[in-house]
């Protein structure tokens, strides 16, 4: 089977970009607005994109609470969505007028940061601290502008629960991270389901 992204295919009831590009991290993004008042939502257009610095992004398809209130501050949070929160990760998605705290619609505990000034999701066992890099607003190939937004930061801070470290070192079956899959789809990472893939010698990256 082939077909033109644009037209589609007949047989196909859904655009199967998003299935087949999976599983995608989610970005769960807390941010303040220029008043203060916290906001917290999921992205899966989501994922680290550089170290040393370490840098990740997330794209935000118009102009969103979480990308109006990055370029108002120049800050954000990332917290790790997992199987225990899933549940709340799926409220916030939910589109709240602004000012209006997905925090307190979830549920959810807020805990201070240290180098920026967004709130992070207390219940998380990990959340990435950022900075604003810079914002990139897609064309696509005809150079047309398109609503795509990525914003790049810059990791300062780490905050990471101690009961996920083994040995130095984080295990990923304990943090249970859940992705996006296409569709109403999600995947969760458990001990059963993660295995270990040892490099060629001389193939490089760190792990």
């Amino acid at each position: 089977m082939y077909f033109d992204l644009a037209t589609g295919h007949p047989s196909l009831e859904r655009d199967p970009f998003k299935a087949i590009v999976a599983p995608r991290p989610i970005g769960w993004i807390s941010t303040i607005d220029a008043e203060g008042r916290p906001n917290l939502a999921p992205y899966s257009y989501f994922n680290a994109v550089g170290e040393k610095p370490a840098v990740v992004m997330f794209s935000s398809a118009g102009m969103k609470h979480s990308l109006a209130n990055v370029l108002a501050t120049g800050e954000f949070v990332c917290n790790l969505a997992t199987w225990t929160l899933r549940e709340e990760v799926n409220i916030t998605s939910a589109p709240a007028a602004a000012g209006v705290s997905e925090f307190e619609l979830a549920g959810l505990t807020m805990a201070p940061c240290v180098a920026v000034k967004p709130p992070r999701v207390a219940e998380s066992p990990a959340a990435l601290e950022c900075v604003l890099l810079k914002t990139v607003q897609l064309d696509d190939r005809h150079g047309k502008q398109t609503k795509n937004v990525i914003v790049f930061g810059e990791v300062v801070g780490v905050h990471l629960d101690e009961r996920v470290i083994v040995d130095g070192r984080v295990d990923p079956g304990k943090l249970e991270t859940i992705t996006r899959l296409g569709g109403f789809n999600y995947s969760v990472a458990r001990p059963d389901t993660i295995f270990v893939m040892k490099r060629p010698p001389g193939a490089g990256g760190t792990d």
